[in-house]
């Protein structure tokens, strides 16, 4: 069994019964577990409603840095309430996104520090995002010692070097549809193929990313066992190997299996 573990299920993309039929989808492939992200306040809402209506689907609740500029005492402590229902597994996702700059930087780093602060308290893991700000990232979970809760660095996007020292600091590493992408995502597959068995994860990040065979389509739970073959070729590994690992190391990560 496959568990996505970073994916949207709250968005327009999923009106009503569509839900439904992506979830069956996505069983039918074999996945069966799910963790819904959150990117603000009013989405975490939603995601957690989903872990509660849904029993295979779990829930990631946080602030992206997308929406860093909102961050707020009043925003932190209703994410904090939401955070501390056992459905909700991880905080986050949180991090820097200095490509697109939606947020003012020292917005981003104010509101993910203090994302860090409210996991630590509540004892539970990170849910990142990093994009092009690996050294930023790296720092800002060191200086909040980040490395207590540990986490997942989602759709991981950088290279060995960086991977490294994620580990070091007790994060996971999740790979997403990237990895199938072999002309212009080298050092990912070269990451994916050398990554401990014990620290890896798959997931969509639905409906973003769809892995090849249907890259540039909208993408749903469902492929992430695409994501999940093209890392066994990679690893040399079968996929129920690999099905077993990511789940297994889930389940360690956060005390949640779909399974039980």
């Amino acid at each position: 069994m496959l568990v996505d573990a970073h994916c949207h299920l709250t968005g327009s993309h999923l009106p009503g019964e569509a839900l439904e039929d992506t979830l069956a989808r996505a069983r039918a492939a074999g996945v069966g577990g799910f963790v819904a992200v959150g990117t603000d306040l009013e989405d975490s809402r939603r995601a957690l409603d989903l872990a509660h209506a849904h029993d295979p689907v779990r829930a990631s609740l946080g602030l992206h840095p997308h929406e860093a500029r909102h961050w707020d005492e009043a925003l932190g402590a209703g994410l904090e309430r939401l955070l501390e229902d056992p459905a909700a597994l991880f905080v986050g996702e949180t991090g820097l996104d200095w490509h697109y700059d939606f947020s003012p930087r020292e917005c981003q780093e104010r509101a993910f520090r203090a994302q860090i602060r409210i996991a630590r308290r509540l004892g539970k893991p990170l849910m990142i995002h990093t994009r092009s700000a690996p050294e930023e990232t790296l720092r800002v979970l060191e200086e909040e010692n980040a490395g207590a809760v540990g986490g997942i660095i989602h759709c991981f996007s950088e290279d060995l070097d960086f991977a490294r020292k994620a580990l070091d600091l007790g994060f996971h590493l999740s790979f997403s549809g990237l990895v199938t992408f072999q002309k212009k995502a080298e050092a990912i597959r070269e990451v994916a193929a050398w990554a401990p068995d014990d620290r890896i994860l798959v997931e969509t990040d639905a409906p973003y990313l769809a892995p090849a065979p249907h890259r540039g389509k909208t993408n749903e739970p469902a492929f992430v066992r695409f994501t999940a073959e093209e890392m066994a070729k990679l690893r040399g590994q079968d996929l129920g190997r690999l099905s077993e690992l990511t789940t297994k190391n889930l389940e360690a990560l956060c005390g949640w299996s779909p399974s039980s």
